[in-house]
């Protein structure tokens, strides 16, 4: 589950007065899929729109690990073949860019940990631990090393037979950014998309997107507010999907190398410049340290970070160098 990212708009209305926002959403991946618009023409914008949230459905077929017959999921079930599978566009799309992640962040965001995020889940419903004999099985599984592209044939072998895939750090900031460039291409130039907390927008002109950030552990929001323009956002942490076993804090987020839920009470808001950077990077950042996270953030153009974590009762914050420029004070 996202921290919360509140969205409103923030601008000068003056130079488009013929125009009008709209808002649509509707269920898609386990959350709701917000779209704000700006656009004259209200048939053009409803018809473009149902187009829009057709294709999330088609990217969801491909991408989500709870459909059984998904692209994804019977990818997986080829584990263990000595041969090359070939995929769709968008799949290799984004697998591509998973793999480049966790290279960048040092196997921090893994795709490969399908079988060990299952567990956690069934931890979650049940509020039973993980047994650690089950545990240790499923992180023989993890390994982003193990999933080989072959550029040529468009294709994908999985080396470890128990390879479980698991796209949930990073597919829905790629959709949201899918969406806004689709409707950037039918010539719409103020508009943002928010799947499921994931935000991606775009804004043509001065002022942007006011969005806000809630205070850790609380549905307050900061004093303080982000203004963007042609940005995503993603904010990753324990705020609402959690379990609380013995006397700790175990989060929906897992570490790749030990297989265990976080048990920080951390939340991280990344500012990057595409859908998918945001996601997988709030996953990466939360799972490292924050010395770690700060570092990563620096090795990556025109990204920020802001973390916030709970320690003794105290919010404690750190911050990229470049994330305060997107702060304005509330009026």
């Amino acid at each position: 589950m996202r921290w919360l990212l509140a969205f409103l708009l923030f601008s000068n209305i003056s130079s488009f007065a013929q125009t009008r926002k709209f808002n649509f959403s509707q269920p898609k991946m386990g959350s709701p899929f917000n779209i704000s618009v700006y656009a004259q023409d209200s048939a053009k914008i409803y018809q473009l729109t149902q187009q829009a949230f057709q294709i999330v459905d088609s990217l969801n077929l491909i991408y989500s690990d709870y459909l059984p017959n998904s692209e994804l999921n019977l990818l997986s079930t080829k584990s263990g073949q000595n041969t090359f599978t070939k995929v769709s566009p968008a799949l290799w799309d984004i697998l591509q860019q998973s793999l480049k992640a966790a290279e960048k962040s040092n196997g921090a965001f893994d795709i490969s940990i399908g079988r060990v995020v299952k567990l956690w889940r069934k931890t979650r419903k049940e509020k039973v631990l993980p047994e650690v004999s089950i545990l240790n099985e499923a992180i023989k599984s993890v390994g982003y090393r193990t999933i080989i592209l072959d550029e040529k044939c468009k294709g994908v072998k999985l080396t470890n037979a128990n390879t479980l895939l698991d796209l949930g750090g990073i597919a829905k900031g790629y959709i949201a950014q899918v969406i806004v460039d689709f409707y950037r291409k039918n010539g719409f130039q103020k508009v943002l998309v928010d799947a499921g907390g994931d935000l991606a927008m775009h804004w043509e002109g001065t002022s942007g997107w006011k969005i806000g950030i809630n205070v850790p552990d609380s549905e307050e929001l900061l004093q303080k507010f982000l203004i963007l323009q042609n940005q995503s956002v993603a904010t990753s942490g324990d705020m609402y999907q959690y379990v609380a076993l013995n006397g700790k804090y175990y989060s929906h987020i897992v570490n790749p190398k030990t297989g265990m839920g976080l048990t920080e009470r951390k939340n991280v808001t990344v500012i990057a410049t595409d859908g998918a950077t945001a996601d997988w990077l709030a996953t990466a950042c939360s799972v490292l340290s924050v010395k770690k996270a700060l570092k990563l953030i620096k090795s990556m153009p025109n990204c920020e970070v802001l973390i916030a974590e709970i320690k003794d009762g105290k919010i404690l914050q750190w911050q990229s160098k470049g994330f305060q420029k997107y702060f304005q004070n509330e009026d």
